[in-house]
């Protein structure tokens, strides 16, 4: 389902300032004119993810938030285990620890944000979880100008919020900052884990042990639901839109991209929730979150602009420096 890591020391004209990947020259393919696959993939995902929480919000009345989220990690788990097809062995204790912690993050982020969905509306909760990688790419960035991107991202993000959260379920606010927080831990153990398994692999695993933390609490909260099918066809469609395709994409993205860059872009997420909800659940646009979003954008662009120059190194190929990994 993904393509194999670069060997790690290959020798290039210019370094590139991605994570766990090797330094390719400038215009081959993956340097400079390649510097954009890997956000295409990020905002696929980003599209994905968010018509899938959409699609979850509406299934909540029938299966509750602790119920979509263990069909959409035990479908999902259940689908990348069968197309993956891990391997068990041969993987180090530190390995399965990178898999697990994983794993981990992932059933916290959805768990923590479905509890804030169930509470306030979409696009707000999208708002307050997206601080998590906003603050990852200011603590991992060592680059002056990803604090100006970050910076101009949260004007937007609270714009689009509509420039307050004093009228949110305070429950609901927390639970999305909270799962904001696991976000960025997401991120940066999403990266561990493409540098330590080939393919798709770690995903899986990960995947399947956040589904395994979940199967309970569904179970207590929803019970024979679960297994009724409209509920368990609906959940599927959450599982493929919100899990399956976004994690794969983000996870290939991940290696080709520092995870700075790849928090910055993952400000477009209220954006694109903001759309999801207008489309499926009647959520209109205000004239300052379309300027919100308008500056999500920018901080966007900007922070792509920023990564395509490094990995060009300038007119005449000279050399820069990779950029920093995240511990």
């Amino acid at each position: 389902m993904s393509t194999p890591s670069a060997t790690p020391g290959t020798s290039s004209q210019v370094a590139a300032p991605a994570v766990g990947h090797a330094s390719v020259p400038d215009g081959a393919p993956g340097g400079r004119s390649g510097a954009l696959g890997p956000v295409g993939l990020v905002l696929a995902g980003g599209v994905s993810v968010q018509f899938g929480a959409a699609l979850a919000v509406s299934l909540m009345p029938r299966a509750g938030a602790l119920g979509v989220v263990t069909l959409r990690l035990a479908v999902a788990a259940v689908v990348m285990l069968v197309v993956c097809r891990p391997r068990l062995r041969g993987h180090s204790r530190a390995d399965w620890g990178t898999v697990v912690v994983f794993g981990i993050a992932m059933a916290g982020m959805n768990g923590l944000f479905y509890q804030a969905v169930d509470r306030i509306p979409l696009g707000p909760a999208v708002t307050l979880e997206v601080l998590g990688p906003l603050a990852l790419s200011v603590v991992a960035s060592r680059r002056a100008v990803n604090l100006v991107w970050a910076g101009l991202a949260l004007v937007g993000v609270f714009l689009l919020g509509g420039g307050g959260f004093d009228g949110l379920d305070p429950a609901g606010a927390a639970f999305a900052l909270a799962a904001g927080a696991m976000w960025a831990a997401y991120i940066v153990f999403s990266a561990r884990t493409g540098r330590r398994f080939p393919q798709a692999d770690g995903l899986a695993l990960a995947m399947a042990v956040g589904a395994l933390l979940f199967l309970p609490l569904g179970v207590v909260e929803s019970g024979a639901k679960l297994i009724d099918p409209v509920t368990l066809a609906l959940g599927a469609g959450v599982a493929l839109l919100s899990s399956v395709l976004p994690y794969t994409l983000e996870l290939l993205a991940l290696r080709r991209l520092p995870a700075p860059t790849f928090a910055v872009l993952m400000s477009l997420e209220p954006a694109i929730a903001a759309a999801a909800g207008f489309l499926i659940l009647d959520q209109a646009l205000t004239a300052t979150q379309s300027a919100a979003v308008a500056l999500v954008v920018v901080a966007s662009m900007g922070a792509v602009r920023t990564q395509v120059g490094r990995r060009g190194g300038g007119r005449r190929g000279r050399r820069t420096k990779a950029a920093p990994d995240v511990p």
